[in-house]
């Protein structure tokens, strides 16, 4: 696949941002290939600058479950921006996304809008430590909750894409208020409750892990988390910035029936606009300020032109709706699987609601090291010709993949057909 302008493009962008991108996945060094430049996207599908089209299977890196540009999302942002696109002061439109939200959370009383998901995690982890008056947070190698310090630690993402557990510039005595631990592991949970549990302000966990691949925790995990985080006072937050909308209609919660202490939202709530928040329970809601002593604040949080696009996203599709495009998914996860192995391939699918993930492996995926000893080489080797045959996949193994209510049975058959050539490819390379 030619790309005369990506290339020229890509070039151009490393003299004026690091790395040539304004976010490290961008880059494709995984892959060790140029990105492509993408000029327009439509439903299902975007193009590049070089005219190449592509079956998306990223959407932004979650958001679009309506695929892109959606004509009622458009059309709500357009009518918006003629009326103001930030005021900076209280609106209507605020309170009628935050409506939407709560009735569909359980676990959420108030809810308090912000701009990206580290908005959302950071001011959750402050909440935590606020209401507890305590200083530990547990979190789980692999999981990514932006890139607020407490969270380079051992984190998932684009910091493991680029093999560094953590990040320069965190402090270390900051760091050592960060206790990381195996994920789906409940005997090292069961440990550090032991040894620390009246200081740990909160675990804060991905229910659903979405950056170090699709990683479903285990039920008996999760519960355990609800148990100890309930018996020895500290708060458990879910952050369902990934898995919120996408592993369920609802969420990772609904799907496990566990009810966290505090929720983090990002991705589909604003329709592909910078919107995220965080909710929880009544009286550790309102120890935020004005209201409380916990404070956090943004000029362009609850922005009239996230909260419509949100607000349209969500009531523009039905649980039924949902359920068919992750039918859809399980039949494209589950042909996938049997064509690597018709060509000699082990690779896992695991899948959830609109998500999926792609891993070489023999076994079954279950945590960060089984995440980190999958197939890379391989990865890269049959993400290059997917992409050559016009399926867009995230491009490191460490992310997750998404499905839209704008993916169709054709589209679908399109990428089955991809796979199957992809394969038969790599088994002639590989003398198969």
């Amino acid at each position: 696949m030619t790309q005369i302008k990506s290339k020229k493009a890509f070039e151009e962008a490393n003299e004026l941002f690091p790395g040539g991108v304004n976010s490290p996945v961008r880059a494709f060094k995984a892959v060790d290939i140029t990105p492509p430049f993408i000029k327009s996207a439509q439903g299902a599908y975007i193009y590049d600058i070089d005219d190449h089209k592509y079956i998306d299977y990223v959407l932004s890196w979650g958001p679009l479950i309506l695929g892109h540009s959606d004509e009622h999302v458009v059309d709500a942002i357009v009518t918006q921006a003629h009326n103001g696109v930030t005021y900076g002061a209280p609106t209507l439109m605020e309170s009628d996304l935050a409506k939407i939200i709560l009735d569909r959370f359980k676990s959420m009383d108030k809810i308090r809008f912000v701009n990206s998901g580290t908005e959302a995690t950071m001011s959750a982890i402050r909440l935590a430590r606020g209401y507890t008056k305590r200083n530990y947070i547990v979190k789980f190698n692999g999981c990514y909750h932006g890139h607020a310090d407490s969270f380079l630690v051992k984190a998932g993402s684009g910091i493991a894409t680029f093999d560094s557990a953590d990040s320069a510039g965190v402090p270390e005595v900051l760091a050592k208020l960060t206790v990381s631990l195996p994920y789906n592991d409940c005997e090292a949970i069961k440990e550090t409750f032991t040894q620390l549990g009246d200081q740990i302000a909160a675990v804060i966990v991905e229910p659903v892990a979405g950056n170090m691949g699709l990683i479903p925790g285990k039920p008996e995990f999760l519960a355990l988390l609800r148990e100890l985080t309930h018996n020895h006072g500290a708060l458990l937050i879910f952050d369902e910035v990934m898995s919120g909308l996408r592993c369920d209609y609802i969420g990772a919660q609904h799907h496990y029936q566990i009810e966290p202490d505090i929720t983090t939202l990002g991705k589909v709530i604003g329709g592909g606009m910078p919107v995220a928040a965080y909710g929880g329970r009544l009286e550790i809601m309102n120890e935020i300020s004005p209201a409380g002593d916990v404070y956090q604040a943004g000029t362009l949080s609850g922005n009239p032109l996230g909260m419509v696009a949100g607000a349209t996203t969500l009531m523009n599709y039905t649980e039924n709706e949902f359920n068919e495009a992750a039918t859809r998914l399980d039949e494209l996860c589950h042909r996938i699987q049997a064509i690597a192995n018709k060509y000699g391939y082990t690779i896992q699918v695991p899948h959830i609601g609109t998500m999926f993930s792609l891993f070489f492996s023999e076994q079954p995926v279950e945590n960060f090291d089984d995440s980190k000893a999958c197939h890379q080489e391989l990865f890269r080797r049959f993400f290059i010709k997917m992409l050559d045959h016009g399926i867009y996949f995230a491009s490191s193994q460490f992310e997750t993949n998404f499905i839209s209510m704008k993916h169709s049975e054709e589209d679908i058959q399109t990428t089955i057909k991809a796979v199957e050539h992809v394969f038969s490819e790599l088994r002639d390379e590989d003398g198969k």
